[in-house]
């Protein structure tokens, strides 16, 4: 989870691009923002009159990302990618045989130009990935999630292609995710599989649903909506012969940490489970929570701030409709934000692009969900062991505050088998950091710690029966 609150961070988005002719291929681009050059690169196919594209962030090493919808008409460009919250517009200069336009997320604007054919990107050094040849194996599956109507994929690794072995389904955090888990630079996912197939765990890591090989929207999709992908995927290792149906646990980071819990608690099939960077209080609290500490303008009033906080949530939670939702929040974050942000010379038109953004992304049936839910109340029904690691320098998932609240709803619920520990120096991804903060992620050569890994690993472990 990138940041669980209704704003979206990272650059992991959604673009389509479209032309009239010779459009098909690759178009790349590199857009500024602050000292940072970020590289996108789209693969565009065409059928019939309509185009599609695959997104890729180089920069980021994400791959896979899948558009809304993209419209080209009097040489002007319009990608909607309103589903992650974010947009591109582009005029295509024949002169120059390239798309000139903005690239918008929240409150962030960046100059966009693409060019067609792709570009190269300087390798970063990433030790603990693995490289094939495997010492074990690996396949490609496909399942679906029948009520959805949906098609999920990803990758099992076995720890040899013969033999029945115990395997955990990794459920990654906030945003839309491909199977590595890709952020910043980083496949957290793949070096975490990596090492529990050489201890003898199987791993079944997906891309998250409308990503990467995945089908289904994923902007329309709620917390609840994902833990249901996790039980096809549950469903889907027990008709194997090479599965422990007995032995088939959970790991889930971040978000991922409070989608476990919803799952393990509409199946029978889950033996254990492990939270990592999860949160134990609502989603309320925490987005409170984050809204102070993550945000990037300083406030005069912290009290005050609060306090508009709360009231903004408390109308994207209220019964009223949509409609009536959105103009009680733009009015509100009008009255409120506004005159913070223009007090610290931030453009006009700057302040209409955020203020719209965090409209858009509050009232999407992820957020209003997310902001109700209190996964303390899924973790106090857990009777199954439950492993709960958390970095003492994360800045996304306070440590002491969430495993507090962990803590005390499994001991509400009288689980007999948990084990809650803060791993010191370790951010949110369990790098080894000197400040824990989002821009530390991507220089960080480490990916995982081993310290993280082992405990992870050794836990598991001794919970297989």
């Amino acid at each position: 989870m990138k940041t669980i609150t209704t704003l979206a961070i990272a650059f992991i988005i959604s673009i389509v691009i479209g032309y009239s002719q010779n459009i098909p291929g690759d178009w790349s681009g590199k857009a500024q923002r602050g000292d940072k050059t970020i590289t996108f690169v789209f693969n565009i196919k065409q059928e019939g009159a309509n185009y599609s594209a695959i997104m890729n962030v180089p920069t980021f090493r994400v791959s896979g990302i899948k558009p809304t919808a993209t419209t080209f008409t009097n040489g002007k460009l319009t990608i909607d990618g309103s589903n992650l919250g974010m947009s591109y517009v582009a005029n295509f200069n024949s002169e120059l045989q390239q798309f000139e336009g903005t690239y918008k997320e929240g409150g962030i604007e960046m100059a966009l130009n693409l060019k067609k054919g792709a570009v190269e990107v300087a390798d970063q050094r990433r030790p603990q990935e693995p490289v094939k040849p495997y010492p074990y194996h690996e396949e490609e599956v496909v399942f679906p999630n029948k009520e959805a109507n949906i098609t999920l994929a990803g990758t099992l690794t076995l720890p040899s292609k013969n033999g029945t072995f115990p395997v955990v389904i990794l459920i990654s955090g906030s945003g839309p995710q491909d199977r590595d888990e890709t952020f910043m630079g980083h496949k957290p996912f793949l070096v975490l599989a990596d090492h529990l197939n050489k201890q003898g765990i199987g791993v079944l890591r997906f891309d998250d649903r409308g990503q990467g090989a995945s089908t289904g929207d994923f902007g329309s999709a709620t917390t609840e909506d994902f833990s249901k992908d996790v039980l096809s995927a549950i469903a889907y290792l027990k008709t194997r012969t090479d599965i422990d149906v007995n032995n088939i646990g959970l790991i889930g980071h971040s978000e991922g940490g409070i989608i476990a819990p919803l799952a393990a608690n509409n199946s029978k099939d889950v033996a254990f489970m492990v939270l990592l960077a999860s949160t134990g209080i609502s989603g309320a609290e925490l987005s409170v929570m984050q809204s102070k500490t993550l945000r990037e303008f300083p406030v005069k009033d912290e009290e005050a701030y609060e306090k508009n906080a709360r009231k903004a949530i408390a109308i994207v939670t209220s019964d009223k409709s949509a409609t009536e939702i959105k103009t009680e929040l733009t009015a509100h974050l009008n009255a409120f934000l506004r005159p913070i942000l223009t007090s610290l010379n931030v453009p006009e038109k700057n302040i209409d692009t955020y203020i719209e953004s965090q409209i858009k992304t509050s009232v999407k049936p992820w957020s209003r969900y997310f902001l109700q839910y209190n996964p303390a109340d899924e973790i106090a029904k857990l009777q199954i062991p439950v492993l709960s690691l958390n970095g003492s320098k994360d800045t996304q998932v306070d440590a002491k505050i969430n495993q507090n609240g962990i803590r005390q709803a499994l001991i509400r619920g009288g689980n007999q088998d948990y084990k809650i520990i803060e791993l010191e120096n370790l951010n949110h991804f369990f790098q080894e950091c000197e400040t824990g903060k989002m821009d530390e992620y991507r220089k960080i050569e480490q990916t995982f710690s081993p310290i993280a890994l082992n405990e992870i690993s050794s836990w598991v472990l001794k919970h297989i029966n």
